[in-house]
């Protein structure tokens, strides 16, 4: 098996955790997850399935670049979470954004996962020093710059 392929195995399982972890947050610790976070759980989503297929479609490609595009719109939808956080008056709140989601065949066939029920500007508590939308920006990253290797190796 390529280290390419090994590579998007390894992305797919980091994706897939982290969607666990927010479930952990979600459920057991009580944080409501906001409809930003809940885009950023499809973009993981997507980053799994795209690398999960690449690798064992063998299109390795294909499937990493795909999955680069969930991650790029990962770090945009986690960007504008930042910056909610940091300007405390704006909010994203009840909105059509959050009520458009919520409509959605999976969040009403999955609420538990994908139903956006909390406010933006809440996800304040720490885990480590970082609050959940500043972790989720470090995972964005570490997954974009390996999708981005991927690539890189693929096309010499």
């Amino acid at each position: 098996m390529s280290s390419s392929r090994n590579l998007l195995l390894a992305i797919a399982a980091v994706s897939i955790a982290l969607i666990g972890a927010a479930l952990y947050l979600q459920h057991v610790k009580g944080l409501l997850p906001c409809p930003l976070c809940v885009i950023q759980r499809y973009l993981y989503l997507g980053i799994a399935i795209f690398s999960l297929v690449g690798a064992f479609a063998d299109k390795i490609k294909a499937g990493a670049g795909l999955a680069l595009l969930c991650a790029l719109g990962g770090l945009g939808y986690v960007g504008k979470h930042l910056y909610v956080l940091a300007h405390p008056g704006f909010s994203c709140g009840i909105d059509p954004m959050q009520t458009t989601l919520n409509k959605i065949p999976t969040a009403t066939l999955l609420p538990g996962l994908f139903r956006a029920d909390g406010l933006c500007e809440a996800a304040q508590e720490t885990v480590f020093g970082l609050n959940v939308p500043q972790w989720s920006a470090v995972w964005f990253t570490i997954l974009t710059l390996a999708l981005v290797w991927v690539l890189v190796r693929r096309a010499r």
